[in-house]
């Protein structure tokens, strides 16, 4: 749909993705496939100044109507990936596309939108293409963990709620608990700098909270690092949503690097995170749909990426601890990325993948990281094999876990891959 509307519907697009699903599921994989993943069509931005238009609310529903009814055998969905880039790395202070710098209003009207797009595609789905209740259909947020500066400082532990609410329960409280913002949120903005006497935040009607509550069948997250958070009042004056939430944020010195700029190696904030989720959303059921790191590394350095081995150890080991310990009910992993892609604006030089891709080689040739043979043997062994036990010297051991059983509930790269249907 190269203008965004059904004038220009691509068959040859349609079918890529009918021979994706049919080779998927004849390998025993299931697809899950993400209706928006950034990319907005340029005429749905040029014409209506995208996101922050309520007229892409039926535009995106009619192109979900699409997907659906040419894919019937994909019965994982999700109708926006991580909506909170798109709103304020594209709409606030614009290093994304459309690279829009308008941090005080656009970022809160863009997300207004889409969560009102999302409901409008979860209904369409449920009601004329899920009659036997066989798919599933949510969306997936991104979500850091803020961790308190100073646990015993009341304001430091308010700040790392409140910086949780803006970034997470900004999209997830209207779906998962009330159709509306949360609270928090709410108070915060009215102390803040108002536009003809109102809050920069917008309000959804009576109806449009009854039409957003509940549109889900499963919380997608994804998640990568973790922050130090303490209060910093920024004053009734400011007008931006990072200063909005009057909170500064910091990182532990100690805490390993990665090759973005972004993304510091913090494992026990996902446990935090995913009970964070539990006790806020009514012990959902959780698919993670993201979980990486990324290097810069060349091809002699980077296929022996023990630094990707750390992590995935350390944070599936988190993951399998709220599992266990915790009771999280955490139904999926995926490991971001199954091989080195298209990074947004940091182009090919950033490298998540489990395999390493040669850029420069016509046929992008693939080839296996160290990581990739680790990340092999948990799938293989639902969970992490016992050091002391030998699969080779003993076949009555083969297969013994540190873990339970339940480990094999979460771990299914393998079984399901994400597809960006647009």
């Amino acid at each position: 749909m190269k203008d965004g509307t059904n004038a220009t519907i691509n068959p040859e697009g349609i079918q890529y993705y009918k021979n994706l699903t049919k080779a998927l599921l004849a390998e025993g994989i299931k697809p899950m496939a993400t209706l928006y993943h950034w990319d907005l069509p340029e005429n749905l931005q040029v014409k209506y100044g995208g996101w922050p238009n309520d007229t892409l609310v039926g535009l995106f529903k009619e192109y979900a109507r699409v997907c659906f009814r040419e894919l019937p055998k994909v019965k994982i969905w999700l109708t926006f990936n991580e909506p909170y880039v798109v709103t304020w790395l594209g709409y606030g202070i614009g290093v994304f596309a459309p690279g829009v710098k308008d941090p005080g209003v656009s970022p809160y009207v863009a997300a207004h939108t889409i969560i009102k797009a999302h409901a409008e595609a979860y209904h369409l789905y449920q009601d004329e293409f899920n009659q036997d209740k066989s798919g599933k259909i949510s969306i997936t947020l991104n979500a850091d963990w803020f961790e308190p500066l100073d646990r015993s400082n009341k304001a430091d532990v308010e700040a790392a709620e409140r910086a949780e609410q803006f970034m997470l329960g900004w999209y997830a409280h209207p779906i998962y608990v009330n159709g509306d913002y949360p609270e928090v949120m709410k108070k915060q903005m009215d102390k803040k700098l108002k536009i003809n006497g109102k809050s920069r935040l917008p309000v959804f009607t009576d109806d449009e909270k009854k039409r957003i509550n509940g549109t889900f069948d499963y919380f997608g997250l994804n998640h990568y690092t973790a922050f130090y958070t303490k209060h910093n009042d920024s004053g009734p004056s400011a007008s931006g949503f990072d200063v909005d939430r009057d909170v500064l944020e910091s990182r532990g010195k100690d805490w390993p690097r990665s090759g973005a700029d972004w993304l510091y190696v913090v494992p026990w904030g996902f446990r935090n995170l995913l009970n964070w989720i539990k006790r806020e959303y009514n012990d959902v059921d959780v698919y993670v749909t993201e979980n990486g790191m990324s290097d810069r590394n060349d091809s002699s350095i980077a296929k022996e990426d023990d630094w990707r081995i750390f992590f995935y150890n350390g944070y599936i080991n988190n993951m399998l601890k709220a599992i266990e310990l915790d009771n999280v009910s955490v139904k999926g992993y995926a490991a971001w990325s199954l091989m080195d892609n298209f990074e947004w604006s940091r182009g090919y030089k950033e490298r998540f993948g489990l395999f390493y891709v040669d850029f420069n080689d016509p046929q992008r040739k693939r080839v296996p990281k160290k990581s990739a043979a680790f990340y092999k043997m948990v799938v293989k062994d639902n969970g992490f094999p016992n050091p002391q036990m030998s699969s080779t010297s003993d076949p009555g051991m083969s297969g013994q876990k540190t873990t339970s059983a339940s480990a094999a509930l979460i771990l299914f790269l393998l079984g399901i891959l994400q597809i960006n249907a647009y």
